[in-house]
This record gives structure tokens, sequence and C-alpha cells, in this order.
């Protein structure tokens, strides 16, 4: 049994962590206040892209009334023989599950696939360094690789194509319109069917849930492709709302119904606009560029899950730590008054034999 000395010891070493969690649980507070601000800025620009593209298709068919063929390349669906999957996580720990439930989303995705080529593009460190056990990295230089024009053989099923570790730290839209301009490229060039992303989706602290969602080919302009999702649970939604609360985090979203009717009402109107470039050429040069808008908004959302979930890991552990000391505190004082006890016994014990 550990002594009274052993007990302040561990009592010691469990304040200075308890001090390092609660330092962490308030920075990733005020990270998450950044993250949420920088993503509910970059919505309106979304909504009217997504807009000025609906009014497009309205005023141009986008498919050739006399032979059928589609305005860009990103509108063609074909047969799923061979999928990228985006998978968005963190760089770095100290999470929770926050990592776990990506790549456990991932997992099931390639396996409900059974019998589909399936190309990773893996965003965050965390992410690459658990599916890199798994998954063989592709042999070819992906640069290279379409720089030359050439076609990568398969060396299995499952392969890594592309590793985006350490661009979330300081997340910028040229850094998402890079990958985006390469997960163009592979689909414009059929080396893949579909492109799917699974991260988190970020709406508010206690609104969040887990998403697996199509973004090429376009379906349809503006509305999200979903293939599954799964949303936060009862306890995991108060388990959040009470970490936010101790930080001082709003819980409820932000109110953006005025910038969304004004988004809306663009290009409703019934009149005829005068194009300098054709409709038809304007909606494929602006495809491209939606794509990259998804892509840079799930990464942002991505970024503010983490931080919300890095907050409340801390906050459990702080906790825990707590009801640590709280034990600790009281096997020693225990062990004290059993120590104390037992030598009045003695003291006493020895006065009577005198």
């Amino acid at each position: 049994m550990a002594s009274v000395l052993d007990l302040r010891r561990r009592i010691r070493s469990v304040k200075n962590t308890r001090q390092i969690t609660r330092a962490m649980k308030m920075v990733s507070a005020a990270k998450l206040r950044r993250a949420q601000e920088r993503a509910f800025a970059a919505r309106p620009y979304a909504r009217m892209i997504a807009s000025v593209l609906a009014s497009l298709v309205r005023r141009a068919d986008p498919y050739d009334e006399k032979t059928g063929e589609p305005a860009s390349p990103l509108l063609v669906a074909r047969p799923e023989k061979n999928i990228t999957l985006v998978v968005v996580t963190g760089d770095k720990g100290f999470a929770g599950a926050f990592n776990t439930n990506v790549l456990k989303q991932a997992r099931q995705f390639i396996i409900d696939r059974d019998g589909v080529d399936i190309d990773l593009e893996i965003v965050g460190r965390k992410g690459r360094d658990v599916l890199r056990h798994s998954y063989p990295v592709a042999s070819v230089d992906e640069d290279r690789r379409m720089a030359e024009g050439s076609r990568r053989s398969r060396e299995a099923r499952v392969e890594i194509t592309g590793e985006h570790g350490g661009i979330l730290e300081r997340l910028s839209f040229d850094k998402a319109s890079h990958l985006a301009d390469t997960l163009v490229h592979r689909f414009i060039a059929g080396e893949t069917d579909a492109v799917y992303l699974v991260y988190n989706e970020f709406q508010s602290v206690i609104q969040q849930r887990m998403v697996v969602k199509r973004v090429l080919p376009i379906r349809e302009v503006g509305q999200e492709d979903v293939a599954s999702a799964r949303e936060l649970t009862h306890e995991e939604r108060e388990e959040l709302a009470k970490s936010a609360r101790t930080a001082g985090v709003s819980l409820s979203p932000e109110d953006t119904h005025e910038a969304d009717a004004e988004a809306s009402k663009f290009g409703t109107a019934n009149v005829d606009y005068i194009y300098e470039q054709p409709p038809r050429q304007l909606l494929a040069a602006l495809l491209p560029r939606y794509i990259a808008t998804q892509i840079f908004q799930a990464l942002m959302e991505s970024v503010a899950a983490e931080h919300a979930a890095r907050m409340t890991a801390m906050d459990s552990a702080t906790n825990n730590a707590t009801d640590m000391i709280d034990a600790y505190t009281l096997t020693m004082n225990r062990l004290r008054q059993a120590a104390i006890t037992k030598e009045i016994i003695e003291i006493v014990s020895g006065a009577a034999a005198l």
C-alpha cells in the first residue's frame, strides 16, 4: 500500500497535470471561437456562388439540346468503379474520439463498397499515421504523373494517393483550391468516377454530425449530396454544452437568416440577363470554383469541430484529475489518521504497562 509520502507526490503530479489540461481547454476554447467566426464568415460566399450557378442553370440548360453533352465534364455521372475518398482528420491528438470517429466512418465506407477501387486523400497527420498501417501508399508520385499524363497502375484495391498534413494549421483557400484542382483533374481524366468527403460538419458547438458527402459528380447545384451521416448522441451534446458553458463559448449558431435571404434572392427575378460570355461557358468555369468552395468549407468546419472536441476532452480530463486528487487526499488522510491512532495506542499502552 502506498505511503503518505507517495500519495503526496501523486497528488502533486496530478495537480500539475490538471493545470496543463485546464490551460489546454482554454486555449482550445479561444481557437474554437476564431474557427467559428471563420466558418460563419465563409458561408455567405458559398451560398452566393451556389445561387449564381443555380441562376445560370435556370437560364442555360447545362446539357446540349441536340447532342445531350453536358456543359462541363463535372456533371457527368458514371458507374462508380473507382472512388476517391477525402478523409479529413486533425493534425494533433488530445481531442477525444474526434479522429477515431472519422477513421471509423472512413473504414465503414470502404467496407460498404467492397469490389470498388478506392483512392484515399488524407488531410491531417493523425489520419495519415493510422491509415498508413492499413493501406499501401501509391508508388507513383502524383504530381509527376499528372504532369506526364500517365495512368497509375494499382497494387491494391485501396491505396493512399495523397497526404496533406499540416494544411489545417494555417488553412487558406489556396490550399483547399489546390486539393480541389487535383480532384477535379482526376475526375475529368476519368481516373475516378466519384469523389466523397468524410468529415465533421459543424453548425454550432452542440450541432455537429459526421458526414460522408459526394462532391463529384455534381448532381444538383446548391444541394448537399449526403451519402451517410451520424448525429451526436444526447450524452455527447450534454458534454459539449457543459464544456462550452464553463469556457464561455456560445452554444447557439450565429444568426445568418438575413445573409441567407439576400443570397437566395440573387438571380430569382424573371428577367433576361446579358452575359459577357455564353452562360454555358460561365457555368463550366464556375463549377471547379464551386467544388473548391465546398472543400474549403468542409475543412474549416472540421477545424472548428476538432477544437470543440479537444475542449471537451480537456474539460473531462480536468474533472477526472480533480476527482483523482480528492480520492488520493481522502486515502492520505485515512492513512495519517490510522498512523496517529496507532501512535496514540502505543503511547497509552506503554503508559499502562508502567
